[in-house]
C-alpha cells in the first residue's frame, strides 16, 4: 500500500499563487486518497482564503485543512501544519511553487530507497512579472553567479547535499530532531536540515524532483527578501558555524570591502582606485554573465535585468549579514521565502 503523504504550506497574502499551487497538487500522481493538504495561513487579508475555498468547493476529494497562523511567520505555519498533519510522509511545499506532477511519487520513492532522511529537488525559476526586470530577476536567481553553489537551484546530478528547500521526511524523523526553529524568520529549512545532518541523517537531491518556484517581480520586493536572507543567515551560523560556505562569505566581504575602501579613501586617494577597480572588475563579470545569458535565451533585455538583479542580490544579501553580525535590531519579518 502507498504511504500516507501530508503536504505542509505556509502562506500569507497568496492569492495570485494559490491556486496554481492547489492545481499542482490535485495533479499529483501519487494516488488522491493518500493524500491530505494543510495550509497554516496567516491571517491573509487578500482573496487567498477565498481562492482556497473556491478550490475545497470544486474538489472535496482532496482532503484540504486551512488552520490559522497568528505569527504570520513561515515556520510557525510549518510547525502548526506539522501538528494537524496525519500522514506517514510529510512533504514541505510553498503557496508560491507549483510541483511537477510526480514530484510527490518521486519524494516518497526516494525516501523508501532509503536515499536521505530528507530529500527534494531543484527549483525551475519563473518571473513573477512579465517585465524585463521581472525576467532578469527569474535569470539571476538561477544564475551561479548570483547564488553560488546552491545546487537546488541549477543541479543536473542526484547527490547528497548541505539542504532542500522543499524538503520531504518520515514523520517519524520529527522525534529525533524536533519541529522547525521558531527562532529564525528565514534559514529554518537549512536550520532544519542542519539538525538532521547532526543526528546523522542525509540530505537528498535529485534534479528529477523538480518545482516550478515563482521569483520576485521587482527589485524592491527582492532588495527585501536578500536583505532577510542574510540577516537571518548569521544568526543561523552563530548556532551552526561549521555550516558556513564559501559562497555565504563572498557578499559580506564584498560589501565589507566597498565601505572599506570607500571609507579609506578619504585618507589616501590610492583607495579610491583600488575601489574603482574592484567595481569595474565586478561589473565587468556581470556583464559577460549577463550578455551570455541574453544571447542564450534571445532576450537581450536579460542584459540589464541582470546587471541590476545580481547586484541587488549580493549587495543586500551581504548588508543584512553584516547588520545582523553587528547587533542591528531592525529585524526583516517578510513571511514569503
Amino acid at each position: 500500500m502507498p504511504p500516507t503523504v501530508s503536504i505542509i504550506v505556509p502562506c500569507y497574502n497568496e492569492q495570485k499563487t494559490i491556486r496554481s499551487l492547489l492545481d499542482a497538487l490535485l495533479a499529483q500522481t501519487h494516488p488522491r486518497q493518500d493524500l491530505e493538504v494543510v495550509i497554516a495561513d496567516g491571517l491573509s487579508t487578500d482573496a487567498t482564503r477565498a481562492r482556497i475555498a473556491e478550490f475545497t468547493d470544486e474538489h472535496p476529494d482532496l482532503p484540504l485543512l486551512l488552520v490559522d497562523n497568528p505569527k504570520r511567520i513561515i515556520p510557525a505555519g510549518l510547525n502548526l501544519a506539522l501538528g494537524q498533519a496525519s500522514g506517514e510522509i510529510v512533504v514541505r511545499l510553498d503557496a508560491h511553487s507549483m510541483p511537477h506532477p510526480d514530484y510527490v511519487e518521486r519524494c516518497v520513492r526516494a525516501l523508501q530507497d532509503g536515499l536521505g532522511e530528507n530529500v527534494g529537488g531543484v527549483w525551475e525559476i519563473r518571473p513573477g512579472a512579465d517585465t524585463w526586470i521581472g525576467r532578469g530577476i527569474a535569470a539571476a536567481a538561477a544564475h551561479p553567479l548570483g547564488v553560488g553553489d546552491a545546487l537546488y537551484r541549477h543541479a543536473r546530478k542526484a547527490a547528497l547535499v548541505d539542504t532542500v528547500p522543499f524538503g520531504a521526511f518520515k514523520r517519524e524523523l520529527l522525534a529525533l530532531v524536533g519541529f522547525f526553529d521558531e527562532t529564525l524568520l528565514a534559514n529554518e529549512d537549512y536550520e532544519f536540515n542542519a539538525r538532521v545532518r547532526k543526528s546523522g541523517g542525509r540530505i537528498w537531491l535529485d534534479p528529477a524532483i523538480r518545482s516550478i518556484y515563482i521569483a520576485r517581480p521587482d527589485l524592491g520586493s527582492l532588495a527585501r527578501q536578500y536583505f532577510r536572507y542574510g540577516f537571518w543567515k548569521w544568526r543561523m551560523l552563530r548556532r551552526y558555524p561549521q555550516t558556513l560556505r564559501w559562497r555565504q562569505g563572498l557578499p559580506p566581504a564584498f560589501v565589507l570591502a566597498l565601505l572599506a575602501l570607500g571609507g579609506l579613501g578619504f585618507a589616501w586617494s590610492g583607495f579610491w582606485i583600488l575601489l574603482g577597480l574592484q567595481i569595474g572588475f565586478y561589473l565587468l563579470i556581470l556583464a559577460a554573465a549577463g550578455l551570455q545569458s541574453a544571447l542564450r535565451r534571445k532576450d537581450l533585455l536579460l542584459l540589464p535585468g541582470l546587471l541590476l538583479a545580481i547586484p541587488a542580490m549580493h549587495l543586500c544579501w551581504g548588508s543584512g549579514f553584516l547588520w545582523s553580525m553587528i547587533g542591528g535590531s531592525n529585524r526583516p519579518r517578510e513571511s514569503k521565502t
